[in-house]
């Protein structure tokens, strides 16, 4: 990829891209694209291209390159994927003692931190198929305070001396002596753990996540915070961080009860773009805190309902008055009959449609039925999901197998269900949880372990760049057309082809008629793209390196 010009452009450049392939609907046979003061200004054809080609600031050859919108992951946890980054990761850990290896590791490396923070394990995936006892954690980490989430965040481990800093935890529900720690302890472990992150280490983990972002191709973060997961500094903070430097967009959510005006205007005041991410309705099914009608088929128990029918229509009819978003965190069946109750009754109250009109939107959205498809489908919800969750734990051997039985756990993440109900989708990571890699997310959803779930690569990447833009009430963006942001990623890639779960569809696409712009070939196998630029708002937010 050759410039013209120093390839240093900001948002009031005038930049011709030729000589590659640009997926657009506008064109879908383009190779060459005018971006002016950060949006879109035309798409076309390499020989109409030349008609620009003197008027404006750079050319950028793209040699072949795609260039496509940039993605959208719509839901992050910014902070915590930037300590993971730079910080103790054990998501790679293939068993209990290679983890607590990596804890001492760890502990040995860093003498000066007050307490040591790491993240990703999964007793699930390990041969001992157990959590450390405290008093191995205790021994691996020194007898310092240590903080581990498990992958999904809705349990943690900790040693002794971490539990000392937290007075009362032991009589607060979901403390264990010697398991994971859940609910309103886990909650407590984790403010004392994180009061311990000081403003310098959480601007390093910010900048570290932000970068990370825009170098897989990222234009927009969803950030999903509030009381019961950061603190209102690290929220803020980062909002501003990100709107004082380059680099990926951040869009704000905070989980926080509304009830009136005066909770919305508070919300608002954050600089949040809605009382909505991760305010819990449930947990985790890895956690087994997601809350079920039946139990759980390899423990006793139905998991946690932290909202009902009644608390959840209270916060969306206090919403929809005030003109915010709401939305919930809900993976179990009988947590996401709870939202979509509740929401039925706003509706109810208010009226379906300023209901339908505040596009509010459900975090997860797992144990779907047929029933609650077609309720989110009737109330306008936006389904923000991950299919790298499936890619993760789906299939016969998988973790949902194990926590509900092969029966229920083929139900999960019905994608293809949603996309025929109407139903819009978001998709993202909830990284840390899983990693920030869209191509990946895309192929996950495309080859979902459940094939009747699978969608078309081309509906899953509408889904993972538009599909973010519309679930914050932007229609106009997400897409590379005249008047759009511009907002878009170059990739090296192979052959583009259309893949659609029925042939029949993915033969009629590949014919011209059909205009149907092709995507890089996502097979289990493939090679993934590689991000050769990131552009947000007309200003390069990642260049890679030369190699």
């Amino acid at each position: 990829m050759t410039s013209t010009t120093e390839s240093t452009e900001t948002g009031h450049r005038t930049v011709l891209l030729r000589g590659g392939e640009v997926h657009s609907p506008a064109d879908p046979f383009a190779t060459a694209m005018v971006v002016e003061r950060g949006h879109i200004a035309w798409v076309g054809s390499e020989g109409a291209a030349d008609a620009f080609a003197t008027g404006v600031d750079e050319v950028v050859d793209l040699e072949g390159a795609l260039v496509t919108p940039a993605f959208t992951d719509a839901h992050v946890h910014t902070t915590a994927t930037g300590l993971a980054l730079t910080g103790l990761d054990l998501s790679g850990a293939a068993t209990l003692a290679e983890a607590l290896e990596r804890v001492r590791a760890y502990a040995a490396a860093r003498p000066a931190d007050r307490v040591l923070l790491g993240h990703g394990w999964d007793a699930s995936r390990w041969p001992e198929g157990r959590p450390p006892t405290r008093a191995r954690l205790d021994e691996a980490a020194g007898g310092r305070p240590l903080y581990l989430p498990r992958v999904d965040v809705h349990s943690a481990v900790a040693t002794t001396a971490l539990l000392d800093l937290v007075p009362g935890v032991t009589a607060l529900a979901g403390y264990h002596p010697d398991a994971p720690l859940t609910g309103a302890a886990h909650h407590a472990v984790r403010a004392a753990a994180h009061a311990a992150v000081t403003p310098a280490r959480r601007t390093e983990a910010q900048r570290a996540a932000l970068a990370h972002a825009a170098s897989r191709g990222i234009g927009t973060l969803h950030e999903c915070g509030g009381p019961d997961i950061s603190d209102e500094d690290d929220f803020t903070a980062l909002l501003a961080l990100a709107r004082e430097r380059p680099g990926p967009r951040v869009v704000g959510y905070w989980a926080e009860p509304v009830g009136g005006a005066q909770d919305a205007a508070r919300v608002r005041e954050l600089g949040a773009a809605g009382a909505a991410g991760d305010l819990f309705a449930d947990g985790s099914l890895g956690s087994r805190t997601a809350c079920l009608h039946e139990p759980y088929a390899d423990a006793p128990g139905a998991g946690a309902a932290h909202l009902d029918a009644a608390a959840v229509a209270a916060h969306v009819a206090a919403c929809t008055e005030a003109g915010l978003q709401a939305g919930f965190h809900a993976i179990g069946d009988a947590a996401l009959t709870a939202v979509t109750e509740g929401v039925r009754r706003a509706a109810e109250t208010v009226g379906l449609a300023r209901i339908r009109a505040a596009r509010h939107r459900v975090e997860h959205a797992e144990m779907l039925t047929p029933e609650t498809i077609a309720a989110f489908a009737e109330l306008g919800l936006t389904a923000s999901v991950q299919p790298a969750f499936d890619a993760a734990w789906g299939g016969a051997d998988g973790m949902y197998a194990q926590r509900l039985g092969a029966e229920r756990a083929r139900t999960l993440n019905p994608f293809a269900a949603l996309l025929r109900a109407g139903v819009p989708l978001a998709f993202g990571s909830d990284s840390p949880v899983t990693p920030l890699d869209p191509w990946g997310t895309v192929r996950a959803a495309a080859f979902h372990r459940t094939p009747e779930h699978r969608i078309s690569v081309r509906a899953a990447f509408t889904a993972h760049t538009r599909g973010g833009w519309r679930a914050t009430g932007r229609d106009d963006a997400g897409v590379l057309v005249p008047g759009a942001p511009a907002d878009y990623a170059l990739w090296q890639t192979g052959e583009l082809l259309v893949q659609a779960p029925d042939d029949r569809v993915a033969r009629w696409s590949t014919d011209p008629r059909s205009g149907t712009p092709g995507l890089p070939d996502l097979a289990p196998g493939a090679e993934l793209p590689r991000c050769l630029r990131t552009v947000v708002g007309g200003r390069t937010v990642y260049d890679r390196p030369n190699e």
